[in-house]
């Protein structure tokens, strides 16, 4: 069966789209971000035709070294299965060149310039879109050398910013306003690569371009929802940057926060990007501080067999450190759709799987012809395996009434199986490119944002006597966790039988 495709474009904003005389500046070209993500990302967009026409590429780092070794890095992410592709990636490496310079310093900014004026000789316009694939750190200095030695004279500039966007609500502003007097908010694209998976932005068409769905999204129907993220693996060598941060600031700040407020928000007067973000906005001004009562914390341990480390056993991590690597709180709205309703967000590492997904639990049936029936379930699923699938009651097939939980499904592998998924980082360049900033993260947005984390991340920062409670690396989480997620009205299903339809994880992933 064939799937009907609505036209792209509904998420532009009237900003003009780059569609020639545009170079790309990767700042960090030689880091881990640039070389699995980036360059990635921007050969996906060469292969397709999405690239400005006579788009150029220069990376910038601290690092140095010649062409061939800058090329042999962007290539080493790279996958070529087909010769096409091989021949697209050729030509895609014809337009990449390498800078290398400081991050502090004019006269590296000013080498970067002339590099830039020798590609853009001849045109009309000199177009420039910087990338910052580079640690907070150097973020100020960065973007204060770019504009004093880089802004062109005659073209349009734009800034993609990677998270994190400060620490706190106090660093978070002072971000700002270093940026301020150089850069307009038009200019800035702070970049959540969550908002550029595909089931999130699909998450709007599924809200408000279904009826059924929309009757039911209230309090009056809906007890709890759970945004959970998971991965199986821990810090790996690199918890002394993850301890800087720990499991609230690197996930549940920015990547869950927004997948609440589109959960959450009303529907937009229309699909421009200042609509969805002011609708977004509303959401987290309408919640309160997270109360420290609300909040259970985590520290993974060994594993139960031994083979794999605690966090502790990092030798890159501080010793005694109380860095939460798992976290889950309660939060709430209040506002007349979502009042009394408990969004529980869920974050950890070294769990017992890879996922990342959106629950949304519905009150239970009126009593009287039933007992005990379960409840229904909307799960939305961000990653890995794209899904949707509503859980509901039916009659068991046979001469009995006896009820059966089973489920719809829209797995996508399935049905849409000869479309492909772009990454990510793929979409959001893109919209970067379009001049659509749909799926970034404004400056009020942010703001709103940290204020609601800023209080307990600063209790948890200044209370030594507060401890994570420690989990055994690949479990669920904490041992308190279930009584946790219960105590704020979520009821698990017991019926037996009840599992995942196993064809919906053992297909190939196509991507």
């Amino acid at each position: 069966m064939s799937a009907s495709v609505i036209p792209a474009g509904a998420g532009e904003t009237g900003s003009q789209e780059l569609k020639e005389h545009t170079t790309i500046v990767v700042l960090g070209a030689s880091g881990d971000l640039a070389k699995k993500k980036t360059f990635p990302a921007l050969f996906g967009l060469h292969r397709n035709n999405y690239l400005p026409k006579d788009c150029k590429i220069v990376g910038y780092a601290r690092t140095k070294m010649d062409h061939e070794e800058f090329i042999r890095r962007v290539k080493s992410n790279i996958k070529t299965p087909t010769k096409p592709i091989e021949e697209q990636l050729v030509t895609f490496l014809e337009k990449c060149v390498y800078v290398a310079g400081q991050y502090d310093q004019d006269e590296s900014f000013q080498n970067l310039e002339a590099t830039l004026q020798k590609i853009e000789a001849g045109r009309p316009h000199n177009h420039r879109i910087f990338y910052m694939a580079l640690p907070p750190s150097v973020f100020i200095s960065v973007s204060q050398h770019l504009k004093k030695n880089n802004y062109p004279k005659n073209g349009i500039v734009r800034l993609i910013v990677e998270k994190p966007f400060g620490k706190d609500l106090e660093s978070s502003r002072k971000l700002q306003k270093a940026l301020e007097p150089d850069w307009t908010e038009e200019e800035i694209y702070r970049i959540d690569h969550y908002l550029g998976k595909e089931m999130v932005k699909n998450l709007l068409i599924l809200r408000f371009g279904n009826e059924f769905f929309g009757a039911t999204w209230n309090r009056r129907h809906i007890s709890n929802v759970q945004i959970t993220f998971k991965e199986p693996f821990g810090t790996e060598g690199r918890g002394g940057y993850f301890d800087e941060f720990g499991i609230i600031r690197d996930v549940m700040q920015n990547h869950l926060i927004q997948l609440l407020t589109i959960i959450a928000m009303e529907r937009p007067l229309s699909f421009s990007a200042e609509d969805i973000r002011d609708e977004k906005v509303r959401v987290l001004r309408a919640m309160p501080q997270i109360a420290t009562e609300n909040v259970i914390i985590g520290q993974y341990g060994k594993s139960e067999d031994g083979s794999k480390p605690a966090y502790l056993d990092d030798d890159t991590v501080p010793k005694g450190s109380r860095c939460p690597t798992f976290c889950a709180v309660a939060m709430f709205i209040k506002n007349e759709r979502w009042d009394g309703v408990p969004f529980i967000l869920k974050a950890g590492k070294a769990l017992n799987e890879q996922k990342a997904e959106i629950r949304i639990q519905f009150k239970d049936v009126t009593s009287g012809i039933f007992k005990d029936i379960p409840r229904n379930e909307l799960v939305i699923r961000v990653q890995p395996d794209e899904a949707v699938y509503i859980k509901m009651n039916s009659k068991l097939p046979g001469l009995s009434t006896q009820t059966v939980l089973t489920d719809l499904d829209l797995t996508y592998k399935r049905r849409f199986s000869d479309l492909k998924i772009p990454e990510a980082y793929e979409s959001l360049i893109l919209d970067a490119i379009k001049g659509d900033h749909s799926n970034f993260v404004r400056d009020d947005e942010l703001d709103a944002s940290w204020r609601i984390f800023s209080p307990l991340l600063h209790y948890l920062d200044e209370n030594p006597e507060v401890v994570p409670m420690s989990y055994p690396y690949g479990s669920r989480g904490p041992p308190v966790l279930d009584d946790f997620t219960s105590s704020y009205g979520y009821k698990f299903n017991d019926q037996v039988g009840y599992q995942w339809p196993v064809q919906s994880t053992e297909l190939p992933h196509k991507l």
